[in-house]
């Protein structure tokens, strides 16, 4: 797989605008060509709309080829921890994905450029929030792809509008919470290793001379893209987080993105109400989630219709950006599989 690395003025590029608030005639394609032209890659969202979830929630979201196309079916992505839009940079490129479906990326709470007046959130409220954004441009139903985290979220996606949630594509995930289960089968113990960062970010004053440090942003990708996690990669994201995670605002967002982590409720006992198709990746690589658990938790999913997990060998575990191609494969097949029943 080639690597990206830091935008330049010739780099990839698209140009910043925004969407109608709703699509009524779902005849017309949208497209967004304002006259001022971004770099995409590397960063959080360029745009933003406001949603009324906790009070009027700030989200940064963007589109695949800047357009929203209502004849075509959705799908929603989620991003993994500290991660931002741009780590479905292999998605949105891709052509066979752009001309069967729309892609739009959401950045969870906690993420990029998403802000909200309360300081405190869960993954439910991400969940909400998606749906929201939904309402906002119009679509009724989508399928929704999560990486990591992004994989909990979406499935809460689907247990809160289970009309609205056509498909499932978990990545790289689990579905219980970090249990001592979970953990004698393989997957990490977050709380160990990442309860020092969040006690080191927690502040009863103002920190305006916060930066995310260099360490935590080397477990995020060294923990996320595992072999695939280059020097330029690396230096890439680094930026990244550090750009979004600054200021007292940062310092906030990412404090409560890992109290979402560390202290998230698991779905075990919900997942068998979710009646939409889920195909299911997981890495062989991936560190957090392991391979035992993945197998059983899909086995959860008793009233779906079609619940099934692929494993992808040498996979780490931010399938996505790691093995773009299975997943852009599989994720084609399921949404022409499915857009038609929809």
């Amino acid at each position: 797989m080639s690597q990206q690395t830091a935008p330049t003025d010739t780099g990839w590029q698209f140009e910043a605008a925004y969407l109608p608030p709703k699509v009524r005639d779902k005849s017309q394609t949208i497209h967004l060509n304002e006259d001022k032209t971004i770099d995409y890659y590397g960063m959080a969202a360029t745009q933003t709309i406001t949603v009324p979830h906790l009070g009027g929630i700030k989200v940064g979201y963007a589109f695949a080829k800047d357009q929203y196309d209502p004849s075509k079916p959705t799908c929603v992505l989620i991003n993994s921890m500290c991660m931002t839009v741009s780590l479905y940079h292999e998605q949105f490129k891709n052509e066979a994905l752009n001309d069967a479906m729309n892609l739009l990326a959401i950045e969870p709470l906690g993420h990029g450029s998403t802000s909200s007046p309360s300081e405190h959130f869960t993954y439910w409220d991400s969940a909400h929030m998606a749906l929201q954004v939904m309402d906002h441009f119009g679509i009724q139903k989508s399928f929704a792809l999560g990486t990591s985290q992004g994989g909990w979220i979406v499935t809460r996606m689907a247990l809160l509008a289970p009309d609205r949630i056509l498909g499932l594509m978990p990545l790289g995930t689990s579905m219980d919470y970090e249990s001592e289960e979970s953990r004698s089968k393989g997957c990490w113990d977050p709380a160990a290793n990442l309860t020092v960062f969040y006690e080191k970010w927690t502040s009863p004053s103002a920190t305006p001379d916060f930066v995310v440090d260099d360490v935590w942003c080397g477990l995020v990708g060294g923990i996320g893209f595992g072999a695939a996690a280059t020097a330029e990669r690396s230096a890439f994201w680094t930026q990244t987080l550090k750009d979004v995670y600054k200021g007292d605002e940062g310092r906030k967002k990412v404090r409560m993105a890992l109290n979402c982590l560390l202290e998230r409720d698991g779905l075990l006992l919900r997942v068998g109400d979710i009646k939409c198709p889920v195909h299911w990746l997981q890495g062989t690589e991936d560190v957090p989630f392991g391979t035992i658990v993945p197998p059983e938790h899909v086995r959860r999913f008793t009233s779906s219709v079609d619940a099934k997990l692929v494993m992808i060998e040498g996979g780490a575990h931010y399938l996505n950006a790691t093995n773009p191609k299975e997943v852009n494969e599989a994720l084609l097949e399921m949404v022409k599989k499915y857009s038609a029943t929809a």
